[in-house]
Parts: C-alpha cells; structure tokens; sequence
C-alpha cells in the first residue's frame, strides 16, 4: 500500500494534467465554454420542472430545487462512471508507448466529472436564492456527499474500466443499467409514489443515500447524522478498495486486449 501511494504520489502531476485537459477538451471551440458548467443543469432543470411541475410540484416544496440536487448529484456520478469506463481503451496508444499507473486514467475522469459539478453548485445557489430556500450554516457540509458521491463512482469506475476493456459489450449494458439506476433513484419524484413494499430499493440505493444526504444539507437544513455520514462512507471506501483490487489483479492483461 505504501508503494502504491508513493507512486500515485509521483504521477499526480499528471493526473492534473489529465483533469485540465478533459476540462478543455469539454468546452473547446464552444463560445460560453465553462459557463456551460453553469447554465446546462438550470436549464435541464427547467424542462423537468415544466415536465413534471404539474404532477408532483404540490407534493415537494421547492421542486425546482429538488430537482437540481437530484441531477448534479446524478451527473457527477454518470459522468464520472461512463467516462471512466471507457478511460483505457480510449488511451490504448500511451498505455502501450510508456509506462503510466494506468488507474490515472480512470481517477482523472472522477475527478473531472468532480470539477464540472462544482461549477453546478454555482447554478444551485442562484436557485435557491430566486426560489427563496432558507440558507443554513448546514450548506458547508455540502461538499460531503459529493466526495461520498465521488468515492462510490471512482471504486465503480474502476470495476468497469477494468471489465470493458475484455469486455466491449458492457458499454451498451451499463446505459441500459444507468437509465433504470436513474428512476429508481427519485430524482424528479417524491419517494411516496412508490409502493411501500418497493421502497427497500431506494435504502439499497448508494445514489440515493447520498443524493438524501445533499438534499439534507442544501434544501431542509439538516445535519447528517453519523449513521448517514458512516454508510455514505463505507458504500464510497469499500467500493473504492474493491475498484482498486479488481484493476489492479487485471491491469497487467490490458495491453493484449486494448
């Protein structure tokens, strides 16, 4: 372990690099750029919210803003799960030309897709401000689900990077999971549509618990609880470690098959 850490160590810079660039490339030849970072989740909340306002906007005060929380938490873990996926084979030519911890690839995306979302919290601020939510000191504590968020979506990210490198089908497997992840994670939808006796799926949810937990500090102005803080954390660290294994028993087979 302490090898590893001295190693990821010596090659941070280029994860930077790797992060800045990714960020670039995003935006490059686009004429607001970043800003996209800021306007893409207000206006996709704009069409959800006109979507389904008239459904379940009496149920859930402040439904603009419910929906927001409920699409960045979502965002940085897609993001950051599809583009790690694909973070091997789509550096195949440098894997093969000189040696890099291969893992930076896939930690770069996470932590890209965590920069982008942070420029989203600028879009969530704006809203609560124009919908009128109550601003709390729990607001601080905000950045905690999203590292929980980022953990469970780095250990994930390894597992598929490390697997769609054999297999390529499991690209087009793991959209069809994402889009049945993502309404079973009551993003747009009060928890109580569901039938009581479905309602263990949202508790066995990892998205979920983190996704109640930014809602928690950023829309009711609640401090998580330890229990909420210790599962966030342990779903987010034990996926990580388990990410980290797997990738590491088969990151010596990549080169044959990317």
């Amino acid at each position: 372990m302490k090898a590893y850490l001295m190693n990821f160590l010596k090659y941070r810079f280029l994860l930077k690099e790797l992060v800045v660039n990714d960020i670039k490339l995003r935006y490059r030849r686009s004429v607001l750029g970043i800003i996209w970072s800021v306007l893409q989740p207000i206006f996709m909340m704009l069409v959800l919210t006109i979507v389904f306002s008239s459904l379940f906007k009496s149920d859930i005060p402040h439904f603009a803003v419910y929906v927001l929380t409920g699409r960045i938490i979502w965002d940085l873990f897609s993001q950051s799960t599809t583009s790690a996926m694909t973070s091997i084979v789509d550096n195949a030519s440098l894997i093969k030309k000189v040696y890099i911890p291969k893992y930076i690839f896939v930690l770069a995306k996470t932590v890209s897709a965590l920069v982008n979302v942070c420029f989203s919290i600028i879009a969530l601020l704006l809203v609560i401000i124009i919908t009128g939510v109550k601003i709390s000191p729990t607001i601080f504590l905000l950045p905690f689900p999203l590292l929980y968020t980022s953990m469970f979506a780095a250990g994930l990210g390894l597992l598929l990077a490390a697997y769609s490198v054999f297999f390529r089908d499991l690209n087009y497997l793991y959209e069809i999971l994402l889009t049945a992840w993502m309404y079973f994670t009551a993003l747009f939808y009060p928890i109580t549509i569901i039938p009581e006796n479905l309602r263990f799926i949202l508790t066995i949810n990892p998205i979920y618990q983190m996704l109640a937990m930014f809602r928690d500090v950023t829309m009711y102005n609640v401090v998580p609880n330890f229990q909420q803080n210790l599962t966030c954390f342990l779903i987010g660290f034990f996926t990580l470690v388990l990410g980290f294994y797997v990738f590491y028993k088969k990151q010596d087979k990549f080169i044959l098959y990317v």
